[in-house]
């Protein structure tokens, strides 16, 4: 399913996305992947572990190293990708080096055959995406740029013009991490970037609370990856919390 199907679909329905973040590689992926969404999850955010992740947080970070240790890599990732036999959009978060080592149209090519309709590359300014952004526009997948709160003029309306699927807006600057609340930048964040696109709003968001909160601010979703991934850290009842924790947010978006 291509992104813009999902919160089409949404829309109808006058619900927020649920995009939920896990590390492919830490945990049973596939079991966990299941778990999200059958506790609502919309979109899965699929991070493809790699060594010096920059916009990551502790949390995420002991996540990555997790999966690097057990093994994961781009090969590894594209085949589990593969037998994950789900119906929601994929989106594969990883950073510009394993892209370029792979060579982007095969990477673009691998995230087509596998199943995943977008990409998130942290560490690719949109004015050097030309080359990756033709791959994935020919090979009917999105590329989803960032934009954070000191994010303005022409590397905005850059972003605007070249991103699809949806724009991630980054609550507050800093890296990722749970927080207890939403920064007073998200709203003004939300209220500058003028788009008919969908705007999904990340970092920080670990409640129902606070993703209505968002909503009602005018984000179209919200994405939620460090309160999850302190989930699968714990190692316990690991499907359960996290189908729990994916229901309570849901309700909170509708």
């Amino acid at each position: 399913m291509r992104i813009s199907d999902k919160f089409d679909e949404l829309k109808t329905k006058n619900e927020g996305a649920l995009i939920a973040y896990v590390c492919a590689g830490d945990g049973d992926t596939t079991r966990i992947v299941h778990a999200l969404i059958n506790g609502g999850a919309d979109i899965v955010e699929l991070g493809l572990p790699f060594s010096d992740p920059i916009a990551d947080g502790p949390t995420i970070q002991a996540s990555i190293e997790r999966a690097l240790d057990a093994g994961m890599n781009p090969d590894r990732y594209f085949e589990m990708v593969k037998g994950l036999d789900v119906d929601v959009p994929l989106v594969v978060m990883t950073y510009y080096n394993l892209i370029f080592k792979r060579g982007l149209e095969r990477f673009v090519k691998d995230c087509k055959d596998s199943g995943i309709t977008g990409v998130i590359v942290p560490d690719l300014p949109p004015e050097e995406s030309g080359e990756l952004g033709r791959y994935c526009e020919g090979n009917g997948v999105d590329l989803i740029f960032l934009i954070a709160p000191t994010t303005t003029g022409d590397r905005l309306e850059d972003i605007l013009e070249r991103g699809t699927g949806f724009l991630y807006l980054v609550s507050r600057l800093g890296v990722t991490g749970a927080r207890a609340d939403i920064a007073g930048s998200t709203k003004e964040v939300l209220d500058r970037v003028k788009t008919d696109k969908p705007k999904a709003v990340g970092f920080g968001i670990s409640s129902g609370a606070q993703a209505a909160e968002i909503i009602k601010s005018g984000a179209q979703g919200v994405i939620v990856g460090s309160a999850f991934v302190d989930i699968i850290a714990s190692g316990q009842d690991v499907a359960g919390r996290l189908k729990a924790l994916a229901l309570e947010i849901k309700s909170s978006l509708g």
